[in-house]
């Protein structure tokens, strides 16, 4: 699931032509934290998970692989 996490935020954030930098202001994160969970290095947070579902509007189910 985390993989999966990882490649959907990543395609999410380059279908926007975003940067970690760009979309961490954006939303209130840091881009260290971006940058982690896109590597699959790092745990996303549930809170955190929420935050990003909203922006890109997509649900969290969607985001971490769940459902198509």
């Amino acid at each position: 699931m985390k993989r999966k996490f990882a490649e959907r935020l990543n395609e999410l954030r380059t279908e926007q032509n975003l940067s970690f930098e760009k979309l961490s202001k954006l939303v209130g994160l840091s881009s260290s934290a971006l940058c982690g969970w896109e590597n699959g290095v790092n745990d996303i947070t549930s809170d955190n998970l929420i935050i990003l579902a909203k922006f890109f509007k997509v649900s969290t189910d969607y985001l971490l692989g769940l459902v198509d």
